[in-house]
């Protein structure tokens, strides 16, 4: 079947730029290496509204945020003791430059939970521990939130030597104060989709104290969400149980590539794909020799656009444009009668992204 029209412009409605808001976690680095904009990060779906904040508090988007009740296909390992590095941006796509207003001057934490099944398990629930904190630091006179303006939108974290190997949810949560006066505390949070590589396949022994529910682990009545920026008394009151500080593993050093840790299993990216547009991956067509097989490759290659396209998140369809190229490719080659290919078969594609950016701050907890 011939594709005349371009997916691109047939569903174009469905990708509109966002607006400018406030945040959303976009992207995932581990040990200084992006795994993509929008891969193994559970986010909003309506680009016109995934920089809102958290509209209810105590409602299961405090989780992962809206929509984030719902796994993405992909999970990025990283090791025990690597670093992870959590990009927020006020325009999701990076159209403009910006993190966050910087008129949002709040606390931040890092929360995570381990899952068994990360399509099945509920982020919502119990299970969360924090994992780190930081409010007001009166040595540089500056809030958290305004640390991550510094460093571009970035926060970066160790994870701990301690955490068992396995399916996490690394849930990054910014709260901003500005209108926390007039009772309307701003919480911005998302999930990132995490395989930590280990030897170490105990079980993390954490106070009840300190296992939390979310939603439940703060309301409207906690002091850390009430607290008045603008005629301050400090110290602030750090939202949430205490951070737990993991233990080293039992006997010592863990490994984190040899035979004694466990594979991953779940959410893997596949190495065959020619290109990437967040949780999807295109793969090649198959071959052809006849008019038939052309068409038939054209069709499938186009089918896979739409998919693309229809499953992009805020963060961009870069990949699904790369790709639908190669549609064009195909499809113009039927129509020349060229009926072997496809065309440059296997070759990786490349896809125009946001510049990186100039450096990666250090942990936080190291």
């Amino acid at each position: 079947m011939r594709q005349n029209i371009s997916v691109a412009l047939a569903i174009a409605a469905g990708l509109a730029v966002p607006a400018s808001a406030h945040t959303v976690l976009t992207t995932l680095f581990v040990d200084n290496v992006s795994q993509g904009d929008g891969t193994c990060v559970r986010m909003p779906r309506n680009p016109d509204q995934c920089t809102n904040p958290i509209a209810d508090i105590v409602g299961d988007d405090m989780a992962c945020g809206v929509d984030g009740q719902s796994s993405v296909a992909f999970a990025c390992p990283a090791p025990a003791g690597g670093k992870v590095t959590f990009l927020f941006r006020e325009w999701a796509n990076a159209e403009q430059p910006g993190s966050i207003d910087k008129s949002h001057k709040g606390p931040c934490a890092v929360y995570a939970k381990q899952v068994k099944d990360m399509a099945k398990d509920e982020a919502a629930g119990p299970g969360w521990i924090k994992l780190w904190d930081e409010g007001y630091d009166a040595s540089s006179k500056k809030w958290c939130t305004e640390k991550l303006i510094d460093n571009q939108g970035l926060l970066s974290f160790q994870i701990p030597e301690g955490l068992p190997t396995g399916n996490w949810l690394f849930r990054p949560e910014l709260l901003a104060l500005h209108e926390a006066d007039k009772g309307d505390p701003q919480f911005y949070v998302g999930c990132a989709q995490i395989f930590v590589e280990s030897s170490n396949t105990g079980t993390l022994d954490v106070p009840a104290e300190q296992k939390v529910n979310i939603p439940g682990h703060v309301n409207a009545k906690t002091p850390g969400l009430t607290f008045n920026i603008y005629t301050p008394s400090f110290p602030y009151p750090l939202p949430g149980p205490k951070a737990f500080a993991v233990p080293s593993p039992k006997g010592g050093e863990i490994d984190t590539s040899g035979p004694s840790v466990p594979k991953q299993t779940q959410g893997i990216v596949p190495s065959t794909y020619i290109v990437k547009n967040a949780n999807w991956i295109g793969v090649e067509v198959p071959d052809y020799s006849s008019e038939d097989g052309c068409w038939s490759s054209s069709e499938k290659c186009w089918d896979q656009a739409g998919t693309c396209y229809d499953t992009a998140p805020p963060t961009g369809d870069a990949g699904c444009e790369a790709w639908e190229k190669k549609c064009e490719d195909i499809q113009n080659a039927c129509d020349a009668r060229k009926f072997k290919g496809p065309p440059n078969k296997g070759k990786k594609l490349t896809v125009k992204e946001p510049k990186p950016p100039k450096s990666i701050p250090p942990p936080v907890n190291a």
